[in-house]
């Protein structure tokens, strides 16, 4: 017996409801989110500190609110090499799961028969190259959310989309986290 390339409507449900649910809880996190609070939590609770800002850039890069304030906020509470590297870690997670969860919803939409028809030419975009990758990601605002997500619907290959969101997200860090020290050293 053949197995049908289509997901059956029992296997779409096990891969939806655990997406949504997660955009759910990211969105009601989102609403709710105080830069004081998690300011004062994390000057509370060292230990789980690092692991509490890297679920909240994951929980952040499902929604629309950047996550720059809480790269500030790591570069005050614990200098600028952590705040660049948990920028960059947890950046790249969230544009992987940006990234994944798109995928999923392209299969679930059957995308790939309905690119041709997307206005402005929009399915005919260079998804795979890196050039266009590296220069959509550094479009301000839209920019790394379209990528991430067009990425996963357009199914970038993993290693290409890899590399260039990891790229891209050390040079953003850089940005932002010695630009922000050296206002803070300016202020002193």
């Amino acid at each position: 017996m053949e197995k049908s390339a289509e997901k059956t409507p029992s296997k779409k449900w096990y891969t939806l409801v655990p997406m949504a649910i997660f955009i759910i809880v990211a969105i009601i996190f989102a609403i709710n989110f105080d830069i004081t609070k998690m300011n004062d939590f994390l000057q509370m609770n060292e230990g789980t500190g690092i692991f509490i800002c890297l679920a909240v850039y994951l929980l952040l890069g499902v929604t629309l609110i950047p996550s720059e304030p809480v790269t500030l906020m790591v570069l005050a509470w614990k200098g600028p090499y952590i705040a660049l590297l948990l920028a960059v870690i947890g950046n790249t997670l969230a544009a992987i799961v940006e990234m994944l969860i798109a995928g999923k919803i392209g299969d679930l939409s059957d995308f790939e028969k309905k690119k041709e028809n997307l206005p402005f030419h929009l399915g005919k975009l260079p998804m795979n190259s890196p050039v266009f990758l590296l220069l959509a990601r550094m479009l301000p605002g839209f920019g790394p959310k379209f990528v991430s997500v067009a990425s996963g619907v357009f199914h970038v290959p993993i290693f290409t989309y890899l590399w260039t969101t990891l790229t891209a997200n050390i040079i953003g860090a850089v940005l932002v986290v010695f630009g922000g020290y050296g206002l803070i050293n300016l202020i002193k």
